[in-house]
């Protein structure tokens, strides 16, 4: 196939792209410039060239563009941004006084000159995408972009105006962790029609082995596989890996109250930022199920009613005959009031030994597949950006990111130490179980060496 730019364009040793690319880089760039499909995935390590890649196309794009049209090239951050940019401009002071006719380069654009099609270069905390008509979007480093809410409002700005104009949308990026919001993205391109997905694993055949090799001995081993191998692998840190995460989603939705169960409601209050949520679970053969959770949320200007959680509890309690675990900040008059209605409640104050406890089990119950989840989307996005923190030698707690929430996974946490802790009735006669046969929690001592007193 014979391109108006792409044929001409050199890279800074001097060697035509078209020439230097492998077949991995000459046939993605065939499919983008074809007619269909419409979206594409690009998954490549680091160093396989996706930015410089991404400028030879838009080259060629922006030359058959629309007069007039508007394509866009979108980065993790201004930095990012500013990539694509500067590799165009190399391409285009490369091809000679031929190119510089064709091309305006300015800081953040691409002008072609005759028919006044333009390129601009935005990056993700910028603002101002919902009106945009694009003829041609690239993002690059989808993966790395920022977990924030307005990171994310700007890639539906984006991907929801494509439609209008029938435009054609690249994504290029390097693996990342599951948990990021980006690994939805890359679930829905590879079971949707309309997406082509191409993805390498492992550096570029042109990388030096050896500088390969000091990166695998340097980097974190989930840095590394991300970076370099293109595996969308979870950090260390993270409370639980996708597949056990997957392994435990077994639930179909609420359940109802069997009798001879012991059911612990585990609550996390939160009035304004952070949620208030109950989770009510019950312990069988060594495995914890989920069997509802309820979410009250908040803000600064309409705090959570405390009053409705409250005859939620008390109704839920009764039902369930169920015992209620609770962190007593923020929640003394509701843990009062409850007692009053002769609600069986218990209070679990917030340490950090006591967290430490949760965050084990939990951890332990998730990597052990000893939990029954239902398929909520929220409860299980949360559990993805949970982290497991070392606060202390021995001492752990759950963490997450800015801008993310913790309260489902720290109630689920709560309902299920209790019921773990105190092992699961057998039968009318009351026998329990002992906790020791419950799987990896006899570990805990030895594997996360925390103290015997939980």
């Amino acid at each position: 196939m014979t391109f108006a730019v792409l044929d001409l364009l050199r890279l800074d040793n001097g060697e035509r792209w078209i020439d230097a690319a492998t077949d991995v880089q000459r046939s993605d760039a065939v499919a983008v410039l074809d007619e269909l499909p419409t979206y594409h995935w690009w998954g490549r390590a680091r160093g396989w060239s996706k930015t410089t890649d991404l400028a030879a196309i838009l080259l060629e794009v922006l030359l058959h563009a629309p007069a007039g049209s508007r394509s866009y090239a979108f980065g993790a951050d201004r930095d990012q941004a500013a990539l694509l940019p500067d590799a165009l401009a190399g391409f285009i002071f490369r091809g000679g006084k031929l190119l510089a006719e064709v091309f305006d380069v300015q800081a953040w654009k691409i002008i072609v000159r005759v028919t006044g099609a333009t390129l601009e270069a935005m990056a993700a905390d910028q603002h101002g995408a919902w009106g945009l008509r694009p003829h041609f979007v690239v993002v690059d480093e989808l993966g790395q972009w920022p977990e924030t809410r307005g990171a994310r409002r700007l890639f539906e700005a984006i991907t929801s105006a494509m439609p209008k104009t029938s435009g054609k949308l690249v994504i290029a990026t390097t693996a990342s962790d599951p948990a990021h919001w980006s690994a939805r993205v890359r679930e829905h391109a590879l079971e949707d029609d309309l997406w082509r997905v191409s993805e390498t694993h492992g550096p570029p055949p042109w990388m030096d082995p050896a500088l390969v090799e000091e990166q695998r001995r340097r980097l974190p081993e989930s840095s590394f596989r991300r970076l370099f191998e293109n595996v969308w692998v979870s950090g260390e840190d993270r409370l639980v890996a996708e597949e056990d995460l997957a392994a435990c989603v077994t639930l179909d939705g609420p359940l109802d109250p069997a009798p001879g169960r012991r059911y612990v409601i585990g609550v996390d209050v939160g009035l304004k930022h952070d949620a208030t949520v109950a989770a009510i679970c019950h312990l069988e053969a060594g495995v914890v199920t989920l069997d509802r959770i309820s979410v009250w949320k908040g803000s600064r200007l309409l705090p959570v009613k405390l009053v409705d959680v409250e005859e939620w509890l008390a109704r839920a309690a009764n039902e369930f005959n169920a015992e209620i675990l609770i962190d007593p900040w923020q929640a003394a008059a509701l843990v009062e009031r409850l007692r009053r209605r002769s609600v069986r409640i218990d209070e679990y104050p917030f340490s950090a030994q006591s967290i430490g406890r949760i965050a084990s089990t939990l951890y332990l119950l998730l990597r052990d597949r000893a939990l029954r989840l239902p398929d909520d989307e929220d409860l299980l996005d949360e559990l993805r950006n949970v982290r497991l923190r070392e606060t202390s030698p021995g001492v752990l707690r759950l963490d997450h990111d800015s801008g993310r929430h913790d309260d489902r996974a720290i109630a689920l946490a709560l309902a299920a130490h209790r019921l773990v802790e105190r092992g699961e009735p057998r039968g009318s006669w009351g026998v329990f179980v002992d906790r020791s046969t419950i799987p990896g929690l006899v570990e805990l001592g030895a594997g996360l060496s925390l103290s015997d007193d939980w």
